[in-house]
Order: C-alpha cells, then sequence, then structure tokens
C-alpha cells in the first residue's frame, strides 16, 4: 500500500512540473543593477493644487522633480509625463538635463478631469520606455484610480515589460482646499500606491511635506534596484520530464502493482 501512495505521490508531482511548465511560469524578483532609464509620471489634477504644501502640491513636485535631475553627477536618461483622465507627454526620454529641465518647469494642471493612474502607467511605459530592463518608473499622486483601466489591471504588463513601479503620495493628513472659495479637501488614499509598489518590485514613500518629498526622490536616484524575471519553463519541464523517467523505470520493478 505504501509502495504505491509513493509512486501516486510521485505522479502528482510530476503533473503540477509539467502544468507549471506549460503556463509558462515567471519568476519575479528585485536585483542590483546600473543603467536605468528613468520616467517620472506625476499627477496633473486640480486637487494638486491643494495648499496644505506652500504654495501648492504641484510646485512642491515641481521642485523635487528638478533635485532628482540633480541628483545624478554624469548623464541618465529620463523621460517626463503627466495625467488626469488622460496621459501627456511632456519629454521623451533624453539625457540632456535641460531638456527635461525645461519640461518640468512647464507642468502645469490639466484641463481634462479623472484620475487615470493604471491607464497612465501602460502609456508611459509603452511611449517612453525603450530597454528591455533597468526602467523605472516614478508615480507621483495625490488621488486614486477613478476612471479607465485598474491600476491592478495594469500590473501584468508592467512585469512582463520588467518595469520596477517606486511611488509617491503627496499629501498631508489633514489635507488641503484647492478650489477658492470651496470648502472641498483633497487628502491623500495610499492603498493603491502601496499595492502597485509592492506588486511591482518597488517602494511606496509618503511625502507629508516639502522636505520629505526631496528626500524621496533623492533616495530613488541613489537606489540600484531593479525588476528581473527568470523564466521557469524549461527549469519546471526538464524535472518534470526527469521524474516521469523516473516513474517509468518504477512500473518496472516491485512498484508496478500501482493500478
Amino acid at each position: 500500500m505504501n509502495k504505491n501512495i509513493s509512486l501516486l505521490l510521485m505522479r502528482v508531482v510530476i503533473l503540477v512540473f509539467l502544468i507549471l511548465a506549460a503556463a509558462g511560469t515567471t519568476y519575479w524578483y528585485t536585483g542590483f543593477g546600473s543603467n536605468f532609464d528613468y520616467v517620472l509620471l506625476i499627477d496633473g489634477s486640480i486637487s494638486m493644487l491643494s495648499d496644505d504644501y506652500k504654495p501648492d502640491r504641484l510646485s512642491a513636485a515641481k521642485e523635487a522633480a528638478l533635485n532628482f535631475v540633480d541628483a545624478f553627477p554624469g548623464k541618465v536618461s529620463i523621460a517626463l509625463a503627466t495625467f488626469t483622465g488622460t496621459t501627456f507627454v511632456k519629454q521623451k526620454l533624453t539625457n540632456e538635463k535641460g531638456d527635461i529641465r525645461d519640461a518640468i518647469n512647464k507642468i502645469s494642471v490639466e484641463e481634462i478631469g479623472g484620475t487615470a493612474i493604471g491607464e497612465a502607467m501602460v502609456t508611459a511605459s509603452n511611449l517612453l520606455f525603450t530597454k528591455k530592463e533597468g526602467n523605472v518608473l516614478i508615480l507621483l499622486t495625490d488621488g486614486q484610480n477613478n476612471i479607465g483601466l485598474s491600476p491592478k489591471e495594469a500590473i501584468p504588463y508592467l512585469n512582463d515589460k520588467k518595469i520596477l513601479v517606486n511611488t509617491i503620495g503627496i499629501g498631508t493628513p489633514i489635507g488641503g482646499k484647492f478650489i477658492e472659495g470651496s470648502e472641498m479637501v483633497s487628502r491623500l488614499d495610499d492603498g493603491t500606491l502601496k499595492m502597485i509598489a509592492t506588486e511591482t518590485g518597488g517602494k511606496y514613500y509618503l511625502a507629508e511635506d516639502p522636505d520629505k518629498l526631496k528626500k524621496t526622490f533623492s533616495e530613488i536616484a541613489k537606489s540600484k534596484t531593479k525588476r528581473l524575471s527568470k523564466d521557469l519553463t524549461i527549469p519546471f519541464m526538464l524535472i518534470g520530464l526527469t521524474l516521469l523517467l523516473l516513474e517509468w523505470s518504477l512500473m518496472n520493478t516491485k512498484y508496478r502493482s500501482l493500478p
């Protein structure tokens, strides 16, 4: 009886490995490297005019982004896009720091409503990254996705392209007013941002004031972490076939009583 159970378990293990191989299983992990390309993806919705940062969140984000560009002593490739209900490419990937600085300085609130975080990440990835790995997306926003593709749906695409996403939540606990004469207050909802960072191998940063925002960009500039993957199809296939050959061998021995 024990012999039959052992062989039955082996068949189950073989089946599991063959199924995993057929599914094209990929192991995702974070490693270290150099030669990174960066895309700055900055929220351009009206809530970025909230006054809990002085003079407002968008001005603080622009200043911190400029410091990020200056944090690299040599050349580095950086692109810039903003988003609301749609995505606006402000500067394609360039190692000319003057060009990226000019693009950052020209950022302003966009008239189109909504916050399409998921679609913005996919669009920016398609239009702005050129390498197969070493790509880092820096997402800065004070809101949550309320239109278009959800961030959860976008994550498999980002992982497939080996894009690591660092997310920055901008906003204070008490929030800020962004429409003159209105009592409407914008407060940060960071649950989505934490999820995006965790599932793409990145890190979530809470920037509750301009100084923390600058330090966040500085830390990202110093990080050498990137998104890596290993295709396990061949290893799982070899393990499954090896065990299958072993089972066939055992079937011609004392274990052959298994039906």
